[in-house]
């Protein structure tokens, strides 16, 4: 079992940046695969990002890609989402997420994860 709790989030104008953070409990960290989503009011949960339990191989959603960074720290147990150039598009709760299944990383539906954090309130303003 892990536990993920989720910080970092804010308020931010559009051009600037964030940095998430996902702390999580238990032993077994680097066997999961995580991942970050986010829900805006009135839509569907959505892939940001994802990381493998190595931390060799990422991926992201096209809507980010080339401005997020996901990364992992298996020693502290963390994997982090740096965010730049955010737009208010970006607004959204984002939720750290964890599967025991390395292979969901490519695919990014939020179903084939089981552990799933709180989420964090991000808010770009224009």
């Amino acid at each position: 079992q892990v536990q993920l709790v989720e910080s970092g989030g804010g308020l931010v104008q559009a051009g600037g940046s964030l940095s998430l953070s996902c702390a999580a409990s238990g032993r077994t960290f680097s066997l999961y695969a995580m991942g970050w989503f986010r829900q805006a009011p009135g839509k569907e949960r959505e892939f940001v990002a994802a990381i493998n339990g190595r931390g060799s191989t990422t991926y992201y959603a096209d809507s980010v890609n080339g401005r997020f960074t996901i990364s992992r720290d298996s020693a502290k147990k963390k994997v982090y989402l740096q965010m730049n150039s955010l737009k208010p598009d970006d607004t959204a709760i984002y939720y750290c997420a964890a599967s025991a299944e390395q292979t969901v990383v490519a695919r990014g539906r939020p179903d084939e994860y089981n552990h799933w954090g709180q989420g964090t309130q991000v808010t770009v303003s224009s």
